[in-house]
């Protein structure tokens, strides 16, 4: 290594690997390592047989890794079981290498073997396995795209970790069907295509669901949204405006679209519909998830996103979040549930808030002109590709069609790179009329609210409340006893 390397601490099945980030001489991308205990090739083969008669006599089927919870209580069966057998045949080997021969033995029968290191690293955001001739890339949140020292042995092993996510969501990865989009447990994303689909061997890409939701806490001190903006927004999303992030890939649409759900009263009913597990909302709130099912190999079973739209109508929603608008038929349900009075939040794939304003308006989406109007805010994110930052790039209110043609939007607060602060812009019109109606406040009213806003954010980042359970209490005593909140707040050491 030529540079000082960024070392830490990953654990996987109760063993724990030092990974170690930096340059080598001549490279041109740093390198990830993960250093794991050494086996010989001898206890490398015997781990296979270990592993092929727990398969004998341990039976795993779909019900068994239904949810996390009986999942762990299969990995601690399996692990009881390794262990037992590697004490009553490997005794020459030390009990450290007995409990690491034990785990890899538990990762590879129900898991993706060394890959698990990866997902228990919560600092890596994508996973890449290219082929078996290549090692596994990652993408880290400090250092980028980075080469790991992990390879995967064979290409028959990844189609194995292919076909094993695939049948635990009911879907099959072969050589008619060479493309996979599934799921794993905790949330993360997986896309797998099978050679010659994927020329230079089996691929496996996994985006990870991240295992510590973002909270507003977070976004106020990584300066992803400032005081100003998110007040407005909190006080828009109270009295119910409708509002949709837009932004580019990996810019942190669905994770804004998360942090923002913190700001719901905690007296309404809350339906999410996502493609793939990516929300969590304060669990003080009545929240119910909804997640779109694939069909099976035999083209079954499919509940698409339009299906839960629909239905969820019928759930009595106060607010209802959608994951991303993607065709013409569910922006239709969607907006016009906005049109018949639903609280709306959703993300698009846009880079501004015009463009936004034409993917919505024109083909394929072509949303009628007179029902965009129920839109009211767009908030666009940005991720820096050279230094990794998110940013709120820009709020802007949608302006209603009044005599002309289409909808425009206004610009409310941009962030200005060269100092790397969010500005206002313009002041609000359309959407502090509504809030002056449906609340019954003068401006002099609203100015104070938004002050007494600035000062419940500002707080939680002074004491450093980064849980979502713990940010949902603080909002949520901000609607029900702000008078004991403000008292915290104003009290010396504000506890």
């Amino acid at each position: 290594m030529t540079d000082k390397p960024d070392k830490y601490i990953v654990e996987s099945e109760a063993t724990k690997a030092e990974v170690s980030i930096g340059a080598k001489t001549g490279e041109p991308v740093k390198e990830y390592m993960v250093n794991l205990p050494s086996i010989s090739e001898s206890t490398e083969l015997y781990l296979e047989e270990i592993k092929n008669d727990l398969l004998k006599n341990i039976t795993i089927s779909k019900t068994d890794v239904g949810s996390i919870e009986e999942f762990d209580e299969l990995k601690k069966k399996i692990h009881r079981e390794a262990t037992l057998k590697i004490k009553e045949e490997l005794t020459s080997v030390a009990a450290r290498d007995q409990q690491f021969i034990a785990s890899m033995i538990v990762q590879e029968m129900l898991g993706l073997g060394r890959i698990e290191f990866l997902l228990n690293d919560d600092q890596i955001e994508e996973i890449c396995v290219n082929g078996a001739k290549r090692p596994v890339w990652v993408y880290h949140k400090r250092h980028g795209w980075l080469k790991t020292n992990i390879r995967i042995e064979n290409e028959a092993r990844i189609r194995a970790y292919a076909s094993t996510i695939g049948r635990r969501v009911g879907r099959q990865i072969t050589v008619n069907q060479p493309l996979l989009d599934a799921h794993l447990l905790s949330g993360d994303r997986v896309n797998a295509t099978l050679n010659p689909i994927s020329i230079f061997g089996n691929t496996i890409t996994i985006r990870k669901f991240s295992r510590k939701p973002w909270t507003i806490t977070d976004h106020l001190a990584n300066k992803t949204i400032s005081y100003e903006s998110a007040a407005f927004i909190w006080l828009c999303i109270q009295y119910e405006l409708n509002l949709v992030v837009a932004g580019g890939t990996a810019s942190g649409k669905t994770s804004f679209l998360n942090v923002l759900s913190s700001f719901f009263p905690p007296n309404q009913r809350v339906i999410s519909i996502e493609q793939t597990r990516e929300i969590t909302l304060p669990s003080g709130l009545q929240w119910v998830p909804l997640l779109v099912r694939q069909s099976t190999s035999e083209g079954k079973g499919e509940v698409g996103m339009l299906d839960l739209m629909v239905n969820s109508l019928r759930m009595r929603p106060d607010r209802l979040l959608v994951g991303e608008i993607r065709r013409a038929e569910e922006a239709s349900v969607l907006f016009e549930a906005m049109h018949t009075g639903h609280s709306v939040y959703s993300t698009l794939h846009a880079e501004t808030a015009s463009e936004t304003m034409k993917r919505l308006i024109n083909k394929p989406i072509e949303i009628p002109p007179v029902v965009l109007e129920s839109l009211h805010l767009i908030a666009v994110m940005y991720r820096d590709r050279r230094s990794g930052i998110r940013r709120l790039f820009e709020l802007n209110e949608v302006l209603p069609m009044e005599r002309k043609e289409k909808s425009t939007t206004k610009p409310l607060f941009r962030w200005r790179p060269s100092g790397d602060t969010i500005r206002q812009e313009e002041n609000s019109v359309r959407c502090l009329d509504l809030v002056k109606t449906f609340a019954r406040m003068d401006d002099r009213e609203i100015s104070q609210d938004l002050k007494e806003r600035e000062s419940v954010l500002k707080w939680l980042v002074k004491k450093d409340v980064r849980d979502v359970d713990e940010v949902g209490k603080a909002i949520s005593e901000f609607y029900t006893e702000p008078e004991s909140l403000f008292k915290k707040i104003l009290s010396r050491g504000g506890k």
